[in-house]
């Protein structure tokens, strides 16, 4: 998978490139709005790569704006048509999460703080599949297979040898002792995050249940940097019914402390790796004891 080729980055540069040309006219995005009788919020997603463009909103923009060299608008036109294709994610059927996935696609740099499971980038296939099974409300066969596929492809950009995705992650102590799907499951992907807790690239530490109280009990957040676009970067608030995407300077700010403090609060990484071993040997012992065996090798919960 080629990482940074994709619509969404498209309508992300485009959209910067349109806020450029909006700045350099000297209009705010409520007095873009006004003059073309749209809403301020349909300006600010385009501008921030939310949606789709059509042709006609990129020339009635550049009207607006005062662009007469007709190069830059047909090249402005170009990344429109581009940007409304179908992203790779939607061959395997609808999504939940499409625009994070452009987002994580195009960023440079990833910090998360996960409370409850290993981050779906750090996933082994059949752990992947256990979460998504308990996806509310319920999907079938053909659709958890689909998104496993979806899940397995976002980890190609870990590997990228051009330019791996700098990936900082900090995981509650509970989601190293949480049984998914079996204890021979969580064995697999707990000795798949301590060989990639090696790489040079990913960084991982565990927040042990001694921190205590700490800033990440609000729940999970990651912060996504760009080297380039319409943000500098975005904060990621994964929720039941709606994610949120938090996209303000002062945002990023607060975020970025809150991610200071658990880094402090949290193992180091030396200690993280000793941490996980002790895990997995908990867990092996879960799948050989007597209990886990009566009970189909399973093990506690």
């Amino acid at each position: 998978m080629v990482a940074n080729i994709n619509p969404t980055v498209r309508r992300r540069r485009l959209g910067a490139e349109l806020r450029r040309l909006r700045k350099d006219s000297g209009l705010t995005s409520s007095q873009a709005a006004e003059r073309l009788m749209v809403s301020q919020p349909k300006i600010s997603h385009i501008e921030n790569g939310r949606r789709a463009i059509k042709p006609r909103d990129v020339r009635d923009l550049c009207a607006l704006y005062g662009v007469t060299d007709q190069q830059v608008v047909d090249s402005l036109l170009e990344m429109a048509r581009e940007s409304a294709e179908q992203d790779w994610w939607n061959a395997h059927g609808e999504h939940p999460q499409s625009l994070y996935i452009g987002l994580e696609t195009d960023a440079a740099s990833i910090h998360t703080y996960e409370p409850m499971a290993i981050p779906g980038l750090l996933q082994t296939p059949a752990y992947a599949l256990a979460v998504i099974e308990e996806t509310i409300p319920p999907v079938t066969a053909e659709q958890a297979a689909g998104r496993l596929k979806v899940r397995l492809r976002r980890q190609h950009r870990i590997y990228d040898p051009a330019s791996p995705l700098r990936l900082w992650v900090i995981l509650d102590e509970s989601a190293l002792h949480r049984v998914v799907g079996s204890p021979e499951i969580m064995r697999e992907q707990l000795e798949h995050l301590d060989a990639l807790a090696a790489e040079p690239h990913i960084t991982v530490q565990v927040l042990p249940y001694a921190a205590g109280a700490h800033p990440g009990l609000a729940g999970q957040f990651s912060i996504l940097r760009f080297t380039d676009g319409p943000q500098a970067g975005v904060v990621y608030l994964k929720r039941f019914t709606s994610d949120l995407y938090l996209e303000r300077e002062s945002d990023l700010q607060r975020f970025g402390m809150m991610y200071d403090r658990l880094q402090a609060e949290a193992l180091s990484p030396d200690d993280t790796r000793d941490l996980i071993g002790r895990a997995v040997k908990s867990h092996i012992d879960a799948a050989s004891g007597p209990r886990a065996q009566a009970a189909g090798l399973r093990g506690p919960s």
